[in-house]
């Protein structure tokens, strides 16, 4: 493969025992073993084996409901990442976290951490967290409203990005002779006040391999694309067509471009749940399967969460009344993402209830492909060769199983494409990524002019 070909980017989305909602009742998973280390290090070792970017996790800090009919559940993503990183060499490891629910330091010292143990593999899934449930598990009156929670996310990254450049990469001396570990002047205090946050002093660990977590975002609203724009290096998306996914990625790109960034350094990353089968049929058979062993009851209760309407009064086998999405919205106005993916598949396919609940059990929303490895290449290739996507989130319908189908079957094929590596480049999330590492902003301050122009750079940082 030639060094300078862009190449595919493709993640493990970890979920549970899969992305099926019926994944848990599917005789090829153990949800019993979900609160143990064993699950996830296999799952890692086996992605890690197929050459995969990372393994992603996502989270929130809250038990949404629905726990009767589907594993839930989950274990803390940093803390499970940091077990996967003594078992594994060279995957990166994503890790959902919430700038509502946290606070910079402590949140900014848990992913340096990650970084430093597992030689520079450490990204950071950037959340403000939709769940109006998550405010009463931190003694919160209200959750906060969309425009403040990213306003506080703002603030957190400001704060975040500076503890990590707190440490220049040349403060630690380790001058023994003369008895010196660090140079203080290398390392400076975040003095950071904003709004919603403040942070005064240095951080208390060193520049961590990769300058800074690999900053990952998964908003797609107007409001989650500007952010993104500024501070993502990897966006996770939800699409189901082709088009929409090539319109998503023109406007990103073109947002991160507007500032100032390269857009080459900015991955789009949409999801993708594919049911593999020697043939079409037999891939379509295996839905089927795993669509019997839904739950009315459960789809429906996430529906109608994104709804905002109880729908378990309608006629399972009656077509979904079109009214309930009226105000889904339009491109000009995706304040509801997610839940315009699911007006688009009620608008364009009239399906029943039934149908509908089947359509979001796959992968709540992302893309479902059912068909031989041939045929999910095609897809992978097309979205990547058409200006759709940099890459996948993979999100296997079951695990293991669905892992170990995949990529003995379709990784292959994307590596005899030319497409995807045969084996790692480089040791780090960002050398897998193809993403620079972040200069230090003290350093380039310096490097800039004279030490008193550096502390002025330095002074002027901290009052932006």
């Amino acid at each position: 493969m030639p060094t300078n070909a862009r190449t595919l980017t493709l993640n493990l989305f970890l979920n549970h025992v899969g992305h099926h909602e019926a994944a848990w009742r599917h005789p090829s998973t153990r949800p019993e073993d979900l609160f143990g280390p064993d699950h996830y290090v296999r799952l890692a070792r086996r992605a890690e084996a197929a050459k995969l970017d990372a393994v992603f996790f996502a989270d929130g800090p809250v038990l949404h409901g629905g726990i009767e009919h589907n594993a839930v559940g989950g274990l803390e993503p940093i803390l499970t990442l940091a077990t996967i990183a003594a078992h594994t060499e060279r995957i990166g490891l994503v890790a959902t976290a919430s700038t509502t629910y946290y606070e910079p330091y402590n949140l900014a010292r848990l992913f340096a951490t990650l970084d430093h143990l597992s030689g520079g593999r450490a990204g950071w899934n950037v959340v403000t967290t939709a769940s109006a449930q998550a405010s009463a598990n931190f003694g919160l009156d209200a959750h906060p409203d969309p425009e403040v929670r990213y306003a506080r996310a703002e603030e957190f990254l400001q704060a975040a990005t500076r503890l990590w450049d707190s440490w220049e990469a040349d403060a630690v001396l380790v001058d023994r002779e003369a008895g010196r570990y660090a140079d203080p002047a290398r390392i400076h205090p975040a003095e950071f006040a904003g709004e919603h946050l403040a942070v005064a002093g240095a951080f208390n660990a060193a520049r961590t391999p990769q300058g800074r977590p690999v900053l990952v975002q998964a908003g797609s609203s107007n409001t989650g694309r500007a952010f993104a724009a500024r501070w993502a290096e990897a966006i996770f998306t939800a699409h189901q067509r082709l088009e929409d996914a090539q319109a998503f990625y023109a406007d990103v790109k073109h947002r991160a471009l507007d500032h100032g960034r390269d857009p080459e350094q900015v991955k789009v990353l949409p999801g993708i749940s594919p049911f593999l089968g020697s043939t079409e049929a037999e891939a379509r058979a295996l839905e089927e399967e795993y669509d019997e062993l839904t739950v009315p009851a459960f789809g429906l209760r996430q529906l109608s969460g994104q709804a905002g309407v109880d729908l378990t009064s309608l006629d399972l086998d009656a077509p979904v009344p079109l009214e309930i999405f009226a105000d889904a919205g339009d491109v000009t106005d995706n304040s509801r993402s997610r839940f315009q993916v699911v007006a688009g598949i009620v608008q364009r396919e009239r399906p029943t209830l039934r149908q509908l609940l089947h359509r979001l059990a796959g992968a709540r929303g992302h893309r479902v492909v059912a068909g031989t490895p041939e045929q999910v290449a095609d897809t992978i290739t097309e979205w990547f060769t058409s200006g759709a996507a940099d890459g996948f989130n993979v999100m296997p319908p079951s695990l293991p199983s669905g892992l170990d189908a995949f990529a003995d079957h379709v990784v292959p094929i994307l590596q005899a494409r030319g497409l995807f590596r045969t084996e790692y480049a480089g040791t780090t999330l960002r050398d897998h990524l193809g993403l620079d590492v972040p200069e230090n902003r003290y350093t380039a301050a310096r490097a800039a002019g004279s030490d008193d122009e550096a502390r002025a750079a330095e002074r002027a940082l901290a009052e932006a």
